[in-house]
């Protein structure tokens, strides 16, 4: 349970950072065509590991059909609302508004998975969204200013929602690497004719470096880690991995921080121990009640 937790918080560590690399990406391709860019090559990465290991599968028209509503909404919408909304939302406000994913997830995973909202997951969140509380206003209600932006990227947190979810009931069937290239491949279908249509005009970047940012982005944070997180996330609860969610905006502040030289503040700071201290409070009641079952064992 430990070692699946560990590769779960990873997998939040690189898509923390996908933040601030969207940040940078959108500033050189329109947000549809990079949506649909970076959707290609991960494709093509998983594509060739499945060519390398052989690895096709038939699909049962139920599991297909799942299948092909994961890859609009959990991949396409997810990946397209989030370049559109990171054109304008801050980066660690973004963050933060994903970092309530947790809480749509465990009413998800309460009717379809029939997972129990406990205590603990209860308080932890509580927690977490003051610290959220903390950041977005800065400790003011006069603060808080919503922008179409980050109207977005709530649209982005709410098919993550919906992707934890369906990866949870398929991985109970199908194996992680199938799940990941049908997902993706349906989402890049779906994108190709979006990208000529709905961007006006249609941006792309010259720049070898920016490329270079794009497919190792879209290779390492949407195709290693996604396949490291369908693999782990059948050894835990849905609700309770979706907590981790909420280190997303502390990794995103950090490597802010380092890369775009934006300044952190005390409030920030205190936010997001709030936000980490709600993940550690969800996850400690994991460990205990994993531990609870094997000595009753």
């Amino acid at each position: 349970m430990l070692k699946a937790y560990a590769w779960l918080t990873f997998c939040i560590v690189m898509w923390g950072s996908n933040f601030i690399f969207g940040k940078l990406l959108v500033q050189e391709f329109s947000s549809t065509m990079l949506t649909m860019l970076r959707l290609l090559f991960i494709v093509l990465f998983l594509l060739g590991i499945s060519i390398y290991k052989k690895h096709f599968i038939c699909l049962k028209i139920t599991d297909l059909l799942a299948i092909i509503f994961l890859g609009i909404v959990g991949v396409y919408i997810n990946q397209w609302t989030f370049f559109i909304g990171l054109q304008t939302a801050d980066t660690t406000v973004s963050a933060l508004i994903l970092a309530t994913t947790p809480i749509l997830t465990g009413f998800l995973a309460a009717i379809f998975l029939k997972e129990k909202i406990t205590i603990r997951m209860v308080m932890g969140s509580i927690v977490a969204i003051i610290g959220i509380f903390f950041v977005v206003t800065k400790g003011s209600f006069s603060s808080i200013h919503v922008e179409k932006g980050l109207l977005w990227i709530v649209v982005t947190m709410i098919s993550f929602a919906i992707m934890i979810i369906i990866t949870r009931l398929l991985s109970n069937r199908i194996d992680p690497l199938t799940i990941t290239l049908y997902s993706n491949l349906v989402g890049f279908i779906v994108a190709v004719p979006f990208a000529f249509t709905i961007d006006n005009p249609i941006r792309i970047s010259n720049d070898a470096a920016d490329w270079a940012l794009l497919i190792g982005t879209a290779i390492v944070v949407h195709g290693i880690a996604t396949l490291i997180w369908n693999n782990n996330i059948r050894h835990v609860d849905a609700s309770k991995a979706s907590m981790l969610s909420n280190l997303e905006p502390f990794v995103a502040m950090i490597v802010g921080l380092v890369i775009l030289f934006k300044p952190v503040t005390g409030i920030e700071i205190f936010g997001s121990l709030l936000i980490v201290g709600g993940v550690v409070l969800s996850t400690y009641q994991r460990k205990k009640h994993y531990n609870r079952t094997v000595s009753n064992k």
